[in-house]
């Protein structure tokens, strides 16, 4: 249960509306119980067994004398003014007392929808806020479409299932309690059968529940790989199409939609079961107190009025007895779908900023790679070994070499993507971890292979994650990135929204707003990570003028393929399963008549 006790620490920040729920349950609790003393005299007029007091009691506090002074005072109503007035009276007390208690109900009611809502919106806000803070590399290990499901419908589980139910864990047991002690006064004999019959109850409703968790931890699995499928789908459509793979993508999405379906069956058979078994238990139980209680009327142990009054008590116990029942399964299925979250918000940050980190506004003199080993798993082989590069400030360092053999992974560990293992990278002789992670990172700008943008207008694009931007600097870095005449010529101009990755754009557009990005946020240090590899030539060309421009008086990091692209670097790096094997100018390579010379013969060719 430390699930659910975890989300009731989060009522923490709705204590006024809490509370306000809190009163309104104990009232409405309060005219429950009320009115079931109500029915006594109602049912002593109606039977004529209602006889006047002769003399006023004496006075004090305790129920017997509460009772008698009621009965006296009542007794007065009926000899003053009849037994239809009496009644009329009594009839007003009752709908007085049930509309007050449902009054109650609904202010109650109405207070906790905000904190429900509340709840979802602060633990779905803290789920996004753990999914962006998380480290690159759980996300190689995880599948977006199972974390879109604990976002999505695993939150919605836990509104659905358990804060849903709140209502009925607050208010429910108090009308219990209220009942049982009527029940007690009355005749407490009678009410320890009941009780007994009530405990057997409980055990069987309890053993489906436990089997109930167990099967929803399941089907929030199960839907989970269900929208990874489709989520990689939908990602790799043109793929699909291509390769004439609907059917292999049917059958694996129609495979786990029947799984899925087959399992949410048997949950919902074991959670609709909730509510028969509890009528039929209830019945029972109704039976039993029925044959009970009329042996001890005609043993004249009870009155027939009061054993009446005493089975409506029994009603007020059963209904949220069953209300509490069906809580307890949905708060069963809730938990497991609050663990799956979980998993998530209790994911350890691998990437963390030190207590005490420094700040840095500016990027003085070099950057150093000082005998980096990194590995991504410790069961793997490392993909760097004893790593050692100087880059001074202004300088432009290319890195090449054959697909695998760790040139990206050198450029992660810059912005602390990743972080080392072994040795360490320093910006002006400080190691990376000790700076604050924001300003290490606004150092930074990087432009990818792939373009990565968002489903919003291309201005938004451009100035995204910056503030205080005005349009000219937008407009100015555009133009820089060769972007701005294409831009102007679209529907919007600048407010034209591109699609889902920019869709509507083509690959050398969609790069050269990629370029745009970075001139706009102006870094010291930038990162080009085979930023023209995916283009054709007349693309390439563009972008690599505007790369260009990029590239003035800044520190360069650039990762190609095309060794064209490189030739001005003011230092190449060779690397091969993680190790640098060749570094100097392209000349000095060439004559050198190594690795790198092999890389260019064979793109010539």
């Amino acid at each position: 249960m430390s699930s659910f006790w975890r989300l009731i620490r989060y009522l923490g920040r709705y204590k006024v509306n809490v509370t306000l729920n809190i009163v309104s349950n104990i009232l409405t609790a309060l005219f429950t119980v009320i009115s079931i003393p109500l029915l006594i005299p109602f049912l002593e007029i109606l039977f004529d067994r209602a006889a006047p007091m002769a003399e006023a009691p004496a006075f004090a506090f305790n129920i017997g004398a509460i009772r008698d002074y009621f009965y006296y005072q009542f007794g007065l109503l009926i000899t003053q003014n009849g037994k239809e007035a009496a009644l009329a009276y009594v009839c007003t007390a009752i709908i007085i007392a049930f509309f007050l208690k449902n009054l109650f109900r609904y202010s109650a009611l109405f207070f906790i929808a905000p904190v429900r809502n509340g709840v979802i919106r602060d633990l779905r806000q803290q789920l996004f806020d753990k999914v962006l803070a998380l480290p690159l590399a759980y996300f190689s290990n995880e599948r977006k479409g199972d974390l879109l499901s604990r976002i999505t419908a695993d939150v919605q589980e836990v509104e659905s299932s358990i804060l849903n139910m709140l209502e009925i864990v607050f208010r429910e047991p108090l009308i219990i309690i209220g009942s049982l002690a009527f029940m007690l006064y009355v005749s407490p004999a009678l009410t320890g059968f009941v009780f007994l019959l009530m405990l057997f109850t409980a055990v069987v409703i309890g053993g489906i529940g436990r089997t109930l968790k167990r099967s929803s931890a399941q089907v929030q699995g199960r839907l989970g790989n269900l929208v990874s499928i489709v989520e990689e789908a939908l990602g790799g459509l043109r793929i699909v199409k291509g390769f004439n793979a609907e059917h292999y993508q049917h059958e694996k999405f129609a495979k786990e939609n029947n799984a899925y379906r087959r399992i949410l069956t048997r949950l919902l058979w074991r959670r609709e079961l909730a509510s028969p078994l509890s009528e039929f238990m209830a019945i029972v139980v109704v039976a039993a107190l029925l044959w009970y209680g009329s042996r001890q009327v005609f043993a004249d142990a009870l009155n027939a009025e009061t054993f009446l009054a005493f089975i409506f008590a029994f009603y007020n116990v059963i209904d949220p007895a069953k209300s509490f029942s069906k809580a307890y399964y949905n708060i069963q299925k809730g938990i497991a779908a609050m663990q799956r979250v979980e998993e998530v918000l209790d994911v350890e940050e691998s990437i963390r900023e030190a207590l005490d980190a420094l700040p840095i506004q500016e990027f003085e003199h070099e950057i150093e790679y000082r005998n980096i080993t990194f590995g991504y798993r410790p069961e793997d082989r490392n993909v760097l070994e004893d790593i050692n590069l100087r880059i001074q400030k202004g300088k432009a360092i290319a890195l090449v070499g054959a697909s695998g053999a760790g040139k990206s992974t050198l450029v992660d560990l810059l912005p602390r993507f990743y972080d080392v293992q072994l040795g360490g990278i320093f910006i002006d002789g400080v190691n990376i971890k000790k700076y604050r992670l924001n300003d290490l990172r606004n150092l930074m700008g990087i432009v990818s292979q792939e373009a990565i943008l968002f489903n919003d207008t291309i201005y938004n694009n451009i100035v995204f994650g910056l503030q205080n931007v005005s349009e000219a600097d937008v407009i100015s870095a555009a133009k820089i990135a060769n972007a701005h005449e294409f831009i102007i010529a679209t529907e919007n101009g600048y407010q034209t929204n591109i699609g889902d990755r920019g869709s509507k754009l083509s690959g050398g557009q969609r790069q050269r707003l990629t370029i745009a990005r970075a001139v706009l946020k102006n870094p010291p240090i930038l990162i080009l990570d085979e930023a023209t590899s995916a283009l054709d030539s007349e693309s390439e060309k563009l972008v690599q003028e505007a790369l260009l421009m990029l590239m003035k008086n800044r520190t360069s990091i650039v990762i190609a393929h095309r060794l064209s692209t490189i030739q001005h670097a003011d230092e190449i790096i060779v690397l091969h399963d993680g190790s640098i094997i060749e570094r100097g100018s392209h000349q000095a390579l060439l004559k050198k008549a190594g690795a790198y010379r092999k890389l260019v013969e064979l793109q010539a060719f």
